[in-house]
């Protein structure tokens, strides 16, 4: 008896440390965004220079992301987390003292290759930590990264309103970090998946290929609605210029919401019913946004595309955990970085849609690229089901 509680009370720990460090890599990203400004006044950065500069975030993620998971695989996911947390917060206080373009730019590919590092890795955690438990953790594995988002905006913001500098607030954030990582380090598994011989660069391969497809189209929807939210709601309905964050404001809140509800939603529901009902009802979200008629329905629409969209990206981590095709590390990897191509790709070809047409048509064409995810969603969970 004593053996039984003895190995609850281990994978308890080891689920609260998988959390701690989802929780650090939205602490982190969340931290970098409010230096951006600060950097761009500092440096005297034109438009077109800070645009390519915050490219080099997302080129730093993809030059690691495919090579992450057998890195999880070689060493374990508790010493590259590790590693990586602690140089994550040693980039942020580098930063937030360069004095010259020349030492910002391998900064910031340092730091995008620190988030893709991060990102990839405690997603393999996770899927190894749910099977190893036998439950659903996903949605609330996911929630947590969220949550680092929010506390990392929010508390930055009140430090530098308190006085602080960016270096100040800069050390504090990679002193919570650092504590956080000692208190979880001893809890987090050393496993990382399978060390296969052969390529280190996950490719995807099989059933990964039409997961990753779905994380592409996830991944593209919320930094579509991140970037252009705004731009619509100002642009095409008239808001005041003050209210041009209340969008992305809105489908954050109902992400956060689902993902800490979305284990208990899915063991009641079933997978297949989140994902291709959330894909839906995401896809109806746009064509509501589209349609409104009056100012609050707008809100309605942010807010079913992000009860919607939550909880699609962890049921399909999830199931990286019983494909067969690959090694769970290198599947992560690779639908990781199709994911990520999606952030990076979505706010641009969206741009592109608009200028030759209409924000209205680029949305539309978001509001079929959920639809297309959910007849995709299908396939991948008959394929399971058949299998």
């Amino acid at each position: 008896m004593l053996k039984v509680d003895t190995d609850e009370n281990k994978m308890r720990w080891q689920q609260w440390a998988a959390k701690a460090l989802f929780f650090v890599g939205g602490f982190g990203c969340a931290s970098w965004a409010p230096m951006v400004p600060m950097l761009k006044a500092r440096l005297a950065l034109t438009e077109d220079v800070l645009g390519m500069l915050l490219l080099c975030v997302g080129i730093g993620s993809l030059l690691t992301m495919p090579l992450s998971g057998a890195a999880a695989g070689k060493w374990g996911c508790r010493r590259v987390l590790v590693t990586t947390g602690i140089f994550y917060g040693m980039v942020l206080v580098l930063l937030s003292m360069v004095q010259s373009v020349y030492m910002l730019v391998p900064l910031v590919l340092l730091l995008g290759a620190l988030m893709g590092t991060v990102d990839v890795v405690v997603n393999v955690l996770a899927v190894i930590v749910e099977k190893k438990s036998g439950k659903r953790l996903m949605s609330g594995m996911h929630a947590f990264w969220s949550i680092g988002g929010f506390a990392g905006a929010g508390i930055f913001s009140v430090w530098l309103s308190a006085g602080l500098n960016h270096f100040q607030a800069a050390l504090i954030a990679w002193g919570i970090i650092l504590v956080l990582l000692a208190v979880f380090r001893p809890h987090l598994m050393t496993t990382g998946g399978e060390k296969r011989d052969g390529s280190i660069l996950a490719i995807p391969r099989g059933i990964v290929i039409f997961i990753g497809m779905v994380a592409f189209v996830s991944f593209l929807v919320e930094g579509a609605v991140m970037d252009w939210g705004g731009v619509f709601l100002t642009s095409v309905k008239h808001f005041d210029m003050s209210m041009a964050g209340v969008g992305f404001t809105v489908f954050s809140a109902a992400m956060l919401i689902m993902r800490l509800t979305g284990d208990w939603v899915v063991n009641r529901l079933g997978g297949g019913v989140v994902t291709i009902g959330g894909a839906v009802l995401a896809g109806a979200g746009f064509v509501l946004l589209i349609a409104a008629p009056v100012a609050w329905l707008l809100y309605v629409g942010f807010f079913i595309i992000g009860i919607g969209s939550a909880n699609i990206v962890p049921v399909f981590y999830s199931l990286m955990g019983k494909q067969k095709v690959m090694p769970v590390n290198q599947a992560v990897s690779a639908v990781s970085t199709l994911g990520y191509l999606g952030i990076l790709m979505g706010p641009a070809v969206i741009g592109f849609v608009a200028n030759s047409t209409s924000l209205y048509v680029s949305f539309g064409l978001l509001g079929a690229l959920a639809f297309s995810q959910a007849v995709i969603a299908t396939y991948v969970l008959r394929n399971f089901s058949l299998s």
